[in-house]
Order: structure tokens, then sequence, then C-alpha cells
């Protein structure tokens, strides 16, 4: 599967000049929401990752999203490996399970979200859950931004990877874009001003 192209037919591979989540800024940005807003594109990009899942030999009993960008990802996702998908959600320094939602001990769960970048929001999912006796055995994503060294990828791990190195993270693909920090950034020299596409403060 081409996944460059399934986000570019979807207008979700974005050319311009983009505040990042981070504060830096980037010529190129993934709006993996343009994406998800397609129930078939969505499954087509599950079914894919849950074979990557399931051909590795890990065994699931759900899949775990944080709030609200990994929401869709990991409801599709559950979908396709025929689990539970559960969601957790942002509290003050971290993340919390909500809405009656439960985790026994010792269950295998998979925290997935839309895109990993540095991995910070999937580590506060696993953190969540760990703590309340899940264990959390793989993590996944639709796309990887290339700081963390997805299963099959060539991307070494970055310092900036949260994700910690002993659970595999299975993504469909990397997208590894150039970023600058305001004060380098050749847009900004040029008179641009970055806009903030995404959801995140």
């Amino acid at each position: 599967m081409n996944v460059e192209q399934v986000y570019k037919d979807a207008n979700a591979l974005l050319d311009g000049h983009f505040l990042l989540a981070s504060g830096n800024h980037s010529r190129r940005y993934l709006q993996s929401a343009k994406v998800l807003e397609y129930p078939k594109k969505a499954s087509l990009l599950t079914d894919a990752l849950a074979k990557m899942i399931s051909d590795s030999g890990i065994d699931v009993d759900t899949v775990c999203a944080p709030a609200l960008g990994g929401v869709l990802a990991g409801y599709e996702l559950a979908r396709s490996l025929d689990v539970r998908s559960i969601f957790v959600e942002k509290k003050e320094g971290g993340m919390e399970l909500r809405r009656g939602f439960e985790v026994a001990q010792g269950e295998k769960i998979i925290i997935c979200e839309d895109i990993i970048t540095t991995g910070g929001s999937a580590l506060k999912a696993a953190q969540a859950i760990e703590a309340l006796g899940g264990k959390v055995v793989a993590f996944a994503s639709l796309a990887n931004r290339g700081f963390c060294k997805r299963v099959g990828g060539n991307d070494t791990a970055k310092a900036e990877c949260s994700l910690p190195h002993d659970i595999p993270l299975f993504s469909l693909d990397d997208f590894t874009f150039e970023m600058f920090t305001p004060e380098e950034c050749p847009m900004c020299k040029e008179g641009s001003t970055a806009i903030k596409p995404g959801s995140k403060s």
C-alpha cells in the first residue's frame, strides 16, 4: 500500500508553513483526520496495520487510544483486530481512563495513535493503562514521523523519541519532514506566518 498516496488523495498531506505542537515549523503537515473521515479508507489502512501486528505474533486483548486525535484510528484498528476499543483522556500532567472503561489485571493492550511524532501522548496513555494493571504489548499508528523506530522501518530512533525501546511500534510508513526552530525558519525569514492546522495546543 502506498500510504503517502492515500494521504495525498485525501488532501491530508499538506504543503505550506506550519506550526507544529513541538513549537517547530515545517513545510509539510500530516492531517490524518482528512483520511479518517472516509470509513472505507480508514478500514483499508487499519486492516493493513492489523495484518502487520497479527503477523508479528503479538497477542492483543484491547486497543487503547489517546483522545482526541487517536480515537478514530484506535477504534478502526480494534475493529480490524476484532478486539475491544477504549480511550484515555487528558488530565493534569497525564491521561486517565474514564466513562466506565475498565482494564483487567494483565490485559494485553496496544496503544494506538493516528500519528506518532515523539510518542509523548502515547507514552502517557501507556502509563495510565499500566497504572491500572494493564500490559502494553505494542504501540501502533497509521503514520510515523520518523523520531521513533517502527517495526520494518529504516529510520533509527532519535533522542526525541519518548517511547520505550523494548516495546514494538507498528506503523504503515515513515514521514520524515524537515523541521526548523522559529528563529531558523526560512519561511519566517521570507515573511510568511506559520499556521496551526492541528488541534493540540
